[in-house]
């Protein structure tokens, strides 16, 4: 069973037409990025309170924090960015949200990645400390310029720090972005991928709806349905604008990129909620 989710603050400033919109679509749950009119990593408590207020009148739940977490140069100031991430799972506890997204560092351009991978190791073991003794688990997206920009690299990471409370996101869109098959990076690491990010991508085209790029969403659900996946697929359409830090998708759009969504569902003999 797929259970659908989103980043809400794509479609709308105004947390309440989000929510409008995402009921529309038979969407109860957010991966929670952008609101108040900041990141949701810099919430204060009582701000989180005025945020779950709003969604339990609506009854609406959490699929993840969507979190900027690693998206930092590995060669920045780590301490301060591992109390962001400790405060993170704060918030990730009280809104009962079961995940935190979050990535691998931005690594210096023209580069070897693998002179870095040390480094990258060392803070990515200590963000899964971090969550130890919460009931939040932290979820690795592949992202272009990041050490997990490919497939091995994120298999990688989720194979050298070995903990329960990492796992993987697949995003197969950036997959295509960075020029990877996006199939052959989710089944290198099938077992630990627990939470799908839902954009499409054209090699030579740009961003699509689920089914309608080169991401192999058909291929991938087909088999996570004979599999018995039951978990979040997060949509995260970028149909308007893609920026560094987050997209915009116009209502209309959104209802597109949900629609598509739901037939590749469909077709691979799955069920969504």
């Amino acid at each position: 069973m797929f259970t659908l989710s989103g980043f809400a603050d794509e479609v709308s400033d105004d947390f309440a037409q989000q929510m409008d919109i995402f009921e529309a679509e038979g969407i109860k749950h957010i991966e929670l990025r952008g609101i108040l009119g900041k990141n949701v990593a810099d919430l204060t408590m009582d701000e989180a309170k005025q945020v779950k207020s709003m969604m339990d009148d609506r009854g609406f739940a959490l699929s993840a924090i969507g979190s900027p977490i690693g998206k930092i140069k590995i060669s920045d100031d780590f301490e301060p960015h591992l109390d962001k991430l400790k405060h993170c799972v704060e918030l990730a506890e009280f809104f009962d949200a079961p995940f935190i997204r979050l990535f691998s560092y931005f690594i210096p351009e023209g580069e070897d990645p693998a002179g870095y991978r040390d480094e990258v190791m060392r803070r990515m073991k200590a963000k899964a400390e971090a969550a130890e003794g919460s009931a939040v688990v932290l979820l690795h997206e592949n992202e272009r310029h990041i050490y997990g920009e490919t497939g091995p690299r994120c298999k990688d990471i989720l194979d050298e720090v070995g903990s329960p409370k990492l796992k993987g996101i697949v995003d197969p869109a950036n997959y295509v972005i960075c020029g990877e098959d996006p199939y052959e990076c989710w089944s290198s690491m099938k077992e630990e991928t627990v939470y799908f990010h839902v954009k499409d991508a054209k090699k030579e085209g740009g961003i699509q709806p689920a089914g309608l790029g080169d991401g192999r969403f058909p291929d991938i659900f087909k088999e996570v349905v004979e599999r018995g996946f039951d978990g979040f697929t997060s949509l995260e359409p970028h149909l308007s604008k893609a920026h560094a830090s987050r997209g915009e998708t116009a209502p209309d759009l959104f209802k597109w990129a949900s629609d598509s969504l739901k037939k590749v569902i469909a077709d691979a003999g799955g069920e969504w909620k």
